[in-house]
């Protein structure tokens, strides 16, 4: 296994001077991407009505092809799902991603093309393993086993001939050989439908595996660690799996559960790599383990656009280029892709950190955030002041999500908090001073409105146990995979539903 590894390693960090190029040449490398994928697109139907064939560059582009969210671009999506070909791609299409929305009664169904497949999300699991290899010289990343948490996929009732499912179930079904070959477990278990019993079987199947690695939703890992523990009578992972080593992470900020994640190591903490992997195409991945930011990747047949936040909602928004980007600025993502998404505005908002290289961290979702009392408080702003609460207060975070408390009455307004302990804090009342004082330091918005209680009044906390939101996301057929629970709501929805089980 150690010359496979070798070889593996070797294989791997061949990529990194192609990533260097798009480090020094981005808006070069952006202009191609998008020369290319309109030059493949122009005899679609999508591409017939906005004249792609004497599409002219960027600036064009941008006057001719409105910014869409998922309902502008579902009548074209719809029909695609039905069969009919040519419509935003030209390859057939026989996989869409189903979005892991937990508010939204209609789910999303994203186009997952061959060569969305091939050239952004094989491509981005590549080099997220060629990165991490960089940055860990004496790895042993493939002398054992990468466990893979995802979801399932089912036939499209629509056109018997496609399928659709959680975006990590149609990569699993669809990886190359040699990727299977380091993965476990067996397909016939990893894309099981009922969570709870797939969890147990993932479980019972690879603790006999020398597991390396886990890549998923932070929240579901702690699950299988949790189920894995509990089996084998163990207090550290390590002692079922000894040679374990790194986790590979995205879908909710990872920063809350950082202590949780590192008791279960016995206080040795893995390493850890964020990344940005969406429905919609592989985005970012961390490039340096010192820093919490992502290299943007701008060479796997996406063109990015980013949208200043004055600019939400106009249908011809003023759109930065990846040249035009100023660093500490949010921006919201748009993007056009080899999976037939056409300035499509994914939800997302990102800062960057830097650019020459572009990196960035992810700040929230243009829907998932609270400014009732024009507080503006962002996931990026909770996340920070719940992982200082909890590490001041020595408590450890289930889950969390909050909405507002409005004005009735006379009476002020503000924030309430549903937040799912591991490990509740002594006292809830300093808990809660604490996490008011960090999002006040996180966010000068948010601590205008609490000054004095002027404007807000202190947030109102309830501690609840540490199943509450999976026996919520249970209750709603949406354990495991991507699925997660909304951190941050403009309205009570959430709250309104979960408060009466508390």
């Amino acid at each position: 296994m150690r010359v496979i590894n070798s070889i593996m390693s070797w294989i791997m960090k061949k990529r990194i001077h192609q990533m260097e190029l798009f480090m020094k040449y981005p808006e070069e490398v952006q202009q191609e991407n998008l020369k290319r994928i309109i030059g493949q697109s122009k005899d679609t139907v999508f591409g017939r009505k906005y004249q792609y064939s004497s599409m002219g560059g960027v600036r064009e582009f941008q006057e001719r092809v409105p910014v869409v969210n998922y309902e502008g671009l579902y009548p074209y999506i719809e029909r695609t799902l039905k069969g009919e070909p040519n419509v935003l791609w030209p390859t057939e299409i026989r996989w869409f991603a189903k979005s892991s929305g937990t508010t939204n009664a209609r789910s999303k169904f994203i186009p997952v093309t061959q060569a969305a497949l091939e050239d952004c999300h094989f491509k981005g699991g590549k080099d997220m393993l060629a990165l991490y290899c960089q940055s860990s010289e004496n790895t042993q990343l493939f002398s054992g086993k990468n466990l893979s948490l995802g979801g399932s996929h089912q036939q499209n009732h629509w056109n018997p001939d496609t399928f659709y499912g959680d975006l990590s179930a149609v990569i699993m079904q669809n990886l190359p050989f040699w990727a299977q070959f380091i993965r476990t477990p067996d397909l016939s278990i990893a894309l099981m439908e009922d969570w709870e019993s797939k969890i147990v079987k993932i479980g019972e199947n690879t603790i006999i595996e020398n597991v390396i690695s886990v890549s998923g939703v932070p929240t579901w890992m702690m699950v299988l660690f949790h189920w894995v523990m509990q089996r084998k009578g163990v207090q550290d992972v390590r002692e079922v799996w000894p040679n374990f080593e790194v986790l590979f992470h995205g879908g909710v900020g990872f920063g809350p559960y950082r202590d949780s994640i590192q008791s279960i190591f016995g206080g040795n903490m893995p390493k850890t790599v964020e990344i940005y992997n969406a429905s919609e195409g592989f985005f970012g991945i961390q490039d340096d383990p010192t820093k919490n930011e992502m290299l943007l990747m701008l060479d796997y047949g996406i063109f990015y656009e980013f949208v200043p936040l004055s600019e939400l909602g106009q249908p011809f928004p003023l759109t930065k280029t990846i040249g035009e980007v100023e660093v500490g600025k949010a921006y919201a993502m748009v993007i056009s892709t080899n999976g037939g998404l056409w300035r499509y505005l994914i939800g997302d908002t990102i800062r960057f950190t830097s650019t020459f290289p572009h990196r960035f961290v992810i700040v929230g979702r243009t829907k998932l955030f609270i400014n009732v009392f024009g507080e503006e408080l962002m996931i990026e702003n909770a996340d920070f002041a719940i992982e200082k609460a909890c590490l001041k207060t020595h408590s450890v975070l289930a889950d969390y999500t909050a909405g507002p408390v409005y004005m009735k009455d006379g009476k002020g307004g503000g924030h309430e908090w549903i937040i799912a302990f591991e490990k509740h804090p002594e006292n809830l009342r300093e808990f809660t001073a604490i996490l008011d004082e960090q999002l006040q330091l996180a966010n000068s918005d948010y601590a205008a409105k609490r000054k004095e209680n002027m404007g807000m009044n202190p947030p109102l906390v309830h501690a609840a146990s540490a199943d509450t939101f999976y026996n919520w996301l249970k209750e709603k057929g949406k354990l495991g995979g991507q699925n997660k629970v909304p951190r941050l709501c403009n309205d009570r929805e959430i709250l309104e539903a979960i408060l009466p089980k508390l």
